[in-house]
């Protein structure tokens, strides 16, 4: 006997579109990453041309060099600034992006949350595990174990944006999820496994400038960068100085910011600070590190090292079938278990192209090969690996994608259609409610 089919009021739609306010936030958040994930691929081409070129010796020269105060701890070579320093800039704007998911997003429902949580944990926990077997069985180092754990959410439009596919909204919103949710990860793998030693007065002043900054911005309601700014580079200095990873204090800043309002046209502080901080994190940021990280050898002798050596392979394994086998294990799983169901307009082939896609770890994952490594020779490997892993798993996401492109034109189009020219597209118009789940399901739960 067959069971009846769920209602869309009883389960939960996988890859479902999204309300129109959430598809506001989600293509003004996408645009800004998309043109930064071009400039990061262009940073990341001049970083391995720069490195492969006979003017090699000035890369890193210049990568190598140092500067800073060396009296306040900071005498830094421009690597260490980019990777310590700039890049806190973007695990700031991933602090508000994580704080508004949970608290007025998509993360604050939990059968909305489930799915993308689930496939971003096996997507995380799997390729960990690829690596700790591959890096085992060849004797290799084990401390690299997180390096294949993240998704490089810019790289992946930065990507999705050369070929031109056309995700849908739905897709889009579970790909940024759990991006999210990796960098959520990401986060507090560095913050516990590679701290190695803690400096307490250096860490309590660090969290005693944190509860200022929510005093001054939630309690006494101080406007003005000229506050936060300067205060933002103390609680960074200290938190360098403390041991812990200097970007755990953009992450913190990021979620003490106010995300929630009264009136549901009003603009939060978190909302209008992401929006001006973001184009800075996706266009400079994130950039500059990729200009001074990517920059490895890429001759056929040290490729051909890189596939011997048991960390590289554990990573690259880890990017390109750990990332596969967990995101789209986690998602069936789920789905599976659950009263989630895939969206009918949408086939498990495209859970597929979004888990190969997610194999793009880039980013974080070469921040936490310079944390987990120190020699040399295993680290210019294991970043080898990460590109290598991260290119292929590209390249199969692209050709996966593609092909379901016209259906995915095809559905955009219909989510932006606006015939009558008033601004709101005509879909969450559609007096039907099936046509808009989401809506649907908010009402049905609220009731």
């Amino acid at each position: 006997m067959t069971s009846p089919s769920p209602s869309p009021s009883s389960s939960t739609s996988l890859f479902g579109r999204p309300s129109a306010k959430e598809r506001k936030h989600l293509t003004d958040a996408l645009r800004t990453e998309t043109v930064g994930g071009m400039v990061l691929l262009f940073a990341a081409v001049v970083a391995l041309v720069w490195a492969n070129t006979p003017l090699s010796g000035v890369y890193d020269t210049v990568r190598d060099f140092h500067f800073g105060i060396p009296a306040l701890g900071l005498d830094l070579s421009v690597e260490h600034w980019a990777s310590d320093g700039i890049l806190t800039i973007f695990f700031f704007v991933a602090g508000i992006e994580l704080k508004r998911e949970l608290t007025v997003g998509e993360l604050r429902r939990p059968a909305a949350a489930a799915l993308p949580v689930v496939a971003a944990v096996c997507g995380m926990a799997v390729p960990a595990l690829f690596y700790v077997a591959a890096s085992a069985a060849g004797g290799g180092q084990m401390q690299g174990w997180a390096i294949p754990m993240a998704t490089d959410i810019a790289f992946a439009l930065g990507v999705l944006a050369v070929i031109g596919t056309n995700l849908p909204s739905g897709i889009r919103a579970f790909l940024l999820t759990l991006a999210i949710v990796d960098d959520l990860g990401a986060i507090m793998v560095i913050a516990v496994f590679y701290t190695s030693t803690l400096n307490w007065w250096a860490f309590g002043g660090a969290v005693a400038g944190l509860v200022l900054f929510r005093v001054l911005h939630v309690n006494l309601r101080v406007r003005g960068w000229y506050v936060y700014v300067p205060l933002g580079l103390v609680i960074w200095g200290l938190m360098y100085n403390s041991g812990v990873h200097a970007t755990i204090a953009g992450v913190a800043m990021g979620f003490l910011l106010r995300v929630s309002t009264k009136e549901p046209d009003e603009v939060s502080t978190g909302e209008r600070v992401e929006h001006l901080v973001r184009p800075l994190s996706a266009g400079f940021a994130v950039p500059v590190f990729a200009l001074f990280s990517a920059g490895v050898a890429v001759s056929g002798s040290a490729l051909a090292e890189t596939f011997r050596q048991p960390e590289a392979l554990g990573v690259m394994l880890g990017l390109v079938a750990g990332k596969f086998l967990g995101v789209f294990g986690g998602t069936y799983l789920a789905a599976r278990f659950t009263r989630a169901r895939l969206n009918p307009e949408l086939a498990w082939s495209d859970v597929a192209g979004v888990a190969m896609l997610a194999g793009i770890g880039f980013t974080v994952s070469l921040l936490v090969t310079e944390l987990a490594f120190t020699g040399p020779a295993v680290t210019e490997h294991a970043k080898a690996a990460v590109l290598v892993g991260s290119l292929f798993s590209a390249l199969v996401a692209c050709v996966l994608l593609k092909v379901r492109d016209a259906k995915y034109r095809a559905m955009w189009e219909e989510e932006t259609r606006d015939e009558d020219a008033d601004g709101v597209p005509d879909i969450d118009q559609d007096p039907d409610p099936s046509r808009r789940p989401t809506e649907a399901a908010r009402r049905t739960e609220g009731s």
